[in-house]
């Protein structure tokens, strides 16, 4: 981590023209990225769209984004040491989001609509000022490890850094950023809520790095340490909810092994086996109908991929 990003890319794959949900999802999908990355102010400056039956119970939406960054100033999850204190930082966490990753790796029947609550609920104007923070911070010298909060929000995140490290990590819920009330500790440890990060600070740049996040009006909170005992502990209402240990829970977690085949070799199109169509016109109307070939316009003019003055 530690790159500004630049621009901003996407492949969407939709079910038929013609089955009942794919405009709605269309145009969900399409305002989702507009209205997220045009305030955001990253360019989205090209993708690709396309429709087959094999999507119609679940269209795949891929995202791609680039940044640059300085080759010395990159940074790392893994947790240098022990006795290093957890800060979060960013949004506050709500409910949204829980098994969203399971979710996404689902297979989607007619129960899918009671997972709807599993959707992330974002907000790019929190996003920018946390991307500024984070480069302020970056630039400050105190991170010492850093994570985003993606899948399985808190949990991944330090599992990450705890197990990358060889470290343990120490949690105490009580101090996490809430916007809910009442929220349980595994509600807090699998929220997907969006626009958080977790990092290791330096003790001596703590101060500095607090006042950092105070400028960009965003949530700082000292959640934790890390430890040397190799465990994963988190602790609520001054009891522990988990105790469990780290490596199993990161790089020695256990593997599926799952059958497997070689691909069939697609054998080379032989151009000169191709037969010319009788009627040119009609062939070339009906390509011109397809809407592999139709125009995007659509869709991409709803982005900005000028917002930066960096694109053209």
């Amino acid at each position: 981590m530690g790159a500004r990003p630049v621009a901003a890319m996407n492949a969407l794959f939709f079910g038929e023209a013609d089955h009942p949900r794919t405009r709605h999802l269309v145009n969900g999908v399409v305002a989702g990225i507009s209205s997220y990355g045009n305030a955001f102010g990253v360019p989205t400056v090209g993708g690709m769209v396309s429709f087959d039956k094999s999507y119609n119970g679940n269209c795949l939406v891929n995202a791609f984004a680039v940044g640059i960054a300085e080759r010395d100033a990159i940074f790392y999850s893994a947790a240098p040491g022990p006795d290093l204190p957890v800060i979060y930082f960013g949004a506050r966490t709500g409910r949204d989001g829980i098994h969203g990753a399971s979710m996404a790796s689902a297979e989607f029947d007619d129960e899918s609509e009671a997972k709807r609550p599993t959707v992330q609920v974002g907000d790019p104007f929190t996003e920018k000022r946390l991307l500024e923070a984070t480069l302020e911070l970056m630039a400050s010298g105190a991170v010492l490890a850093i994570q985003d909060m993606g899948a399985a929000g808190l949990t991944c995140s330090a599992v990450e850094m705890g197990a990358k490290g060889d470290v343990g990590v120490t949690l105490d819920l009580d101090a996490i950023p809430t916007r809910e009330a009442g929220m349980s500790a595994y509600e807090i440890m699998l929220s997907e809520s969006q626009e958080r990060m977790l990092a290791l600070i330096d003790p001596k740049k703590f101060t500095r790095a607090r006042e950092i996040f105070a400028k960009w009006d965003l949530d700082f909170a000292e959640v934790g340490k890390t430890t040397e005992d190799l465990r994963f502990v988190v602790k609520m209402g001054g009891e522990v909810a988990a105790d469990l240990p780290i490596k199993e829970l990161g790089d020695e977690a256990p593997e599926y092994s799952r059958p497997r085949a070689d691909r069939t070799k697609v054998p080379a199109l032989d151009v000169k086996r191709l037969k010319l169509p009788k009627d040119l016109k009609a062939a070339t109307l009906t390509m011109l109908a397809s809407l592999e070939l139709s125009s995007r316009r659509p869709i991409y003019e709803q982005y900005d991929y000028l917002i930066g003055n960096h694109t053209l």
